[in-house]
C-alpha cells in the first residue's frame, strides 16, 4: 500500500465535498469518478462540469511530493506555451487539514491510443503516429538550463545504478551477454548529446485519440532532461506491439517526413538496451506480478534486433518494405 493510500485509509473515505469545497477550479462542478488504471501512486479523478460532461483531471497526491508537483505544473505550463497538444495546467495547491496535495489540468476528450489504434486502419494508424512525432518534435524545442547535469553525467550514473541492481536480481534476460556487450561497446555514443525537455513516458497510453485523429498528450509526471533519441525507446517496448504503422509514423513524423539517420538507430539501440535492463530492476520493485509480461516484451526487442546485431528493428524495416511493394 502506498503513502497516499495509507492516509487516505486514516482520513477516511474522502468525498465529493471534500474537494469541491476547496478547491476553486471545481466550485461549479458536479461530480468526480475515480481512474483506476496506470503506474502513478497519484489518486486520479475525472471531473464534470454542471452539465455532467467531463472537464477536469484531478490528481491527489502526498503533500511531500508538492514541490516535485509543482515542477509538473511548471512542465505543462512550458507545454501550453510552445502550442503543444496536451492536458492545460489549471490549478495546483495542497490540503493542508488532509495533508495532500492537488493538480487540476484540462480533461481530454477520446480514447487512449493503445485501445483506439487497433480498431482503425492501418493509414489511420500511421497518420497519428505522424502526428504525434511532430507534437514530440515540438516538446523536444525546450532546452534544459544550464544548472541541469550533462545527459551523459546523468544517464550513465543512472545506468550504473540499474547495472549492479540487475547484477543482484534473480531474472535474467535471455542472451544478457549480448545485450551488456552492445551497450558497453557504446555507451560513448552519449557524449555531447542535447539535453532538451522530455515526456519521458511518450506511447500509446499516454496519448489520446478521437474521430480518427491525435487529441492530445497526457501524464507529464515523468518529465525529464535528456537527449530527444531516448524518448523512442518506449516506441520499441511499448507502442510497436501496439501498432507498427502507428510506430512508423511517430518516427517518420518526428523526421519530417525523412528516414531516420544512422545515427538516430545506433542511438536509438544503445538507449533501447539499456532500457530491457532498468526495465527489469523497475518491474521486480513495483509490479513484480508483471515481470513475465515484461520479459515477453524483452524478448520480443532481443528478436527484432537479433540481439542487437540489427540497429533497425525488424517491423520498421518490415512495414518500409511493404509500403513500397
Amino acid at each position: 500500500m502506498n503513502g497516499l493510500n495509507k492516509r487516505l485509509n486514516n482520513q477516511g473515505a474522502l468525498q465529493w465535498d471534500d474537494f469541491k469545497s476547496q478547491i476553486a477550479a471545481l466550485s461549479e462542478c458536479s461530480k468526480m469518478e475515480k481512474i483506476d488504471k496506470g503506474y502513478s501512486n497519484d489518486d486520479k479523478y475525472i471531473i464534470f462540469n454542471a452539465e455532467e460532461k467531463p472537464q477536469y483531471i484531478l490528481r491527489i497526491y502526498p503533500i511531500e511530493v508538492s514541490s516535485n508537483k509543482r515542477s509538473d505544473f511548471e512542465a505543462l505550463k512550458r507545454m501550453e506555451l510552445q502550442g503543444i497538444n496536451c492536458s492545460r495546467p489549471i490549478e495546483i495547491g495542497v490540503l493542508p487539514e488532509l495533508e495532500l496535495g492537488y493538480m487540476v489540468v484540462s480533461f481530454i476528450d477520446g480514447h487512449e491510443a493503445k485501445d483506439a489504434l487497433p480498431l482503425i486502419s492501418e493509414q489511420e494508424q500511421f497518420d497519428i503516429g505522424v502526428q504525434a512525432g511532430r507534437e514530440l518534435f515540438k516538446i523536444h524545442r525546450i532546452y534544459a538550463p544550464d544548472t541541469i547535469a550533462t545527459w551523459n553525467e546523468r544517464m550513465t550514473a543512472k545506468h550504473q545504478c540499474y547495472r549492479l541492481d540487475y547484477a543482484r536480481c534473480a531474472a535474467t534476460i535471455k542472451q544478457e551477454w549480448q545485450l551488456l556487450s552492445f551497450i558497453d561497446a557504446n555507451l560513448h555514443l552519449m557524449h555531447d548529446r542535447p539535453n532538451c525537455f522530455q515526456h519521458d513516458d511518450f506511447h500509446p497510453a499516454n496519448l489520446i485519440v478521437n474521430n480518427g485523429k491525435l487529441s492530445g498528450i497526457i501524464d507529464f509526471n515523468r518529465c525529464d532532461w535528456g537527449d530527444p533519441i531516448h524518448e523512442f525507446v518506449k516506441v520499441g517496448l511499448f507502442s510497436s506491439e501496439v501498432s507498427v504503422p502507428f510506430s512508423v509514423g511517430q518516427i517518420q513524423g518526428y523526421h519530417h517526413g525523412e528516414e531516420p539517420t544512422e545515427q538516430f538507430w545506433q542511438l536509438y539501440c544503445l538507449y533501447l538496451a539499456m532500457e530491457l535492463i532498468s526495465s527489469v530492476v523497475w518491474m521486480l520493485k513495483v509490479k513484480p506480478e508483471e515481470l513475465p509480461d515484461m520479459m515477453a516484451k524483452i524478448d520480443r526487442v532481443m528478436e527484432d534486433h537479433e540481439c542487437f546485431e540489427l540497429i533497425v528493428p525488424k517491423w520498421y524495416s518490415g512495414f518500409i518494405k511493404s509500403r513500397i511493394k
